[in-house]
């Protein structure tokens, strides 16, 4: 993932900071508990594809 492009990215939702989690190629939003998907090295970020984090998941 870019450095760059990481650090214009803000969530769609509440306009906060990501953080990058390469692990699992997603973004997450801590505010919205949000984690939005990386396919083929390109962000999706689109709140219909966001995977909702669970209560007890770490970020």
């Amino acid at each position: 993932m870019d450095k760059k492009l990481l650090d214009i990215l803000v969530c769609p939702i509440c306009k906060g900071k990501l953080i990058y989690k390469k692990s699992a190629q997603e973004l997450i939003c801590k505010v919205d508990r949000l984690a939005f998907p990386i396919r083929d090295g390109i962000p999706v970020m689109l709140e219909q594809e966001a995977r909702q984090m669970a209560p007890d998941e770490e970020v």
